[in-house]
């Protein structure tokens, strides 16, 4: 009898191990639930950006390939580029140096752009800003027209998106955007480079997206 109630000790003072044993897996398996859970949730949300970056690529290089489907003939003659979705024309071919009155040369190609630009954007919920550049010599003028290379860029944009819209674009789909002298695309150190910087550039930006790019093209006017 005696051993009998030395066995049935043993196993009440055994049963609260097991017990702590047991709390002890409970925990780690619901902390295990826990991590689990978070993992998946970190795929998951990687597993969306990167649908979104890949349905944001697709429409890229779909209106990529939607623009030079729509500028083939102009990008055929050599005299208008497309880099990134901008269309890109030399100053040279649109003005004389320091001027914002069209050459006759310029008109004619502007007016061979409206009825691919008017195309393209009568299918898309785009405009298109017109974006005016120098060089980051002083404006050499002597009637004083200009102030600065910020009033220079600002007048060949607006020349440019008059001419546009003279042309058949509607005035409710372009507006302008002057840089000035800011972000050039080759170097100032030469006249090789500055006439690549004496540009005008196109670009078909979302319509959401045309508010900011007015306000980033304001903040520059102001910081320079």
């Amino acid at each position: 009898m005696d051993d009998m109630h030395g066995g049935d000790g043993a196993l009440e003072q055994s049963a609260p191990a097991w017990g702590v044993f047991g709390d002890l897996m409970s925990g780690l398996l619901g902390a295990f639930v826990l991590i689990l859970v978070g993992v998946l949730g970190v795929q998951l949300e990687l597993a969306t950006t990167l649908e979104a970056e890949v349905h944001k690529r697709r429409v890229e290089e779909q209106r990529r390939e939607a623009l030079e489907k729509a500028l083939a003939v102009p990008l055929a003659s050599g005299r208008v580029t497309l880099d990134g979705g901008r269309i890109g024309i030399s100053g040279s071919v649109l003005f004389a140096l320091n001027s914002a009155e069209l050459q006759p040369e310029g008109r004619q190609l502007l007016q061979s752009l409206v009825p691919p630009l008017v195309a393209y954007l009568a299918t898309r919920d785009e405009l298109l800003m017109v974006s005016g550049f120098t060089d980051d010599r002083p404006v050499l003028d002597s009637n004083r027209r200009f102030a600065d290379n910020w009033e220079l860029s600002a007048q060949r944009a607006l020349t440019v998106t008059r001419a546009l819209i003279e042309g058949g674009i509607p005035s409710s789909t372009v507006f302008a955007a002057a840089f000035g002298a800011e972000q050039p695309v080759a170097s100032n150190a030469d006249e090789a480079g500055r006439a690549r910087n004496r540009r005008v550039e196109m670009a078909p930006v979302p319509r959401n997206g045309a508010q900011a790019a007015n306000t980033e093209a304001g903040a520059e006017a102001a910081g320079g």
